[in-house]
């Protein structure tokens, strides 16, 4: 869709906050089914973006929705892991909560575009699509396996390690491997190949992102 920089702030931007703040609470709130209230007590399962925006990952999606892509992220919910009933199982499923929700997210703003395109609104339309593209292209990224992302820490436990700690020690190492990703074009291709092809699977027919 061609439409201007601040065309697509206000078109992504309620879409971008459902995103990462039900991304945020999905982790939380089945830590909190799952034995660990950290996050209940720490007050971020809440639907307030107050509570979860990252002054950071908010510049990002600014300056990525210039671009054309708009992506960002929140602050992540704390989890003890040791206070997990079953760690090594309850740690994935806590992890995989979060791009579930963007899943779910996705799909929903797909319903609601069938029925907005029959009211005829340019702007709900475009609310709706960029709600599509945003949550597809969250999902897919935060399950690439490179610590911090949500991947790395199902890859970790699928290759038997244990350490609840070893995706924190090794996320500086991940920030210097998601630079290289985009600045090599590699980030590029995993929104041609794997984000594009989803998001035009979810959009009718004659709309594309």
């Amino acid at each position: 869709m061609s439409d201007s920089f601040i065309t697509r702030i206000a078109a992504s931007l309620p879409g971008f906050l459902l995103a990462i703040v039900l991304h945020e609470v999905a982790h939380g709130y089945t830590a909190y089914l799952l034995g660990d209230d950290t996050a209940k007590r720490a007050g971020r399962l809440t639907i307030s973006p107050i509570a979860h925006l990252d002054p950071v990952g908010t510049i990002f999606f600014i300056a990525s929705t210039w671009a054309g892509f708009g992506f960002g992220w929140a602050k992540p919910v704390p989890v003890m892991i040791e206070r997990l009933r079953n760690p090594r199982r309850d740690e994935m499923l806590v992890t995989l909560a979060g791009p579930a929700a963007n899943l779910l997210q996705a799909l929903a703003w797909a319903v609601v575009l069938r029925f907005v395109l029959h009211l005829g609104n340019a702007a709900l339309v475009m609310i709706c699509v960029w709600g599509v593209a945003i949550n597809v292209l969250l999902m897919i990224f935060n399950l690439l396996p490179i610590p911090p992302l949500d991947g790395s820490h199902v890859a970790f436990r699928l290759l038997g390690y244990d350490d609840p700690h070893l995706v924190d020690r090794l996320a500086p190492l991940g920030f210097v491997a998601l630079i290289l990703l985009m600045y090599t074009g590699l980030f590029d291709i995993v929104i041609r190949v794997l984000v594009s092809p989803l998001v035009g699977r979810l959009l009718p027919p004659g709309l594309y992102f």
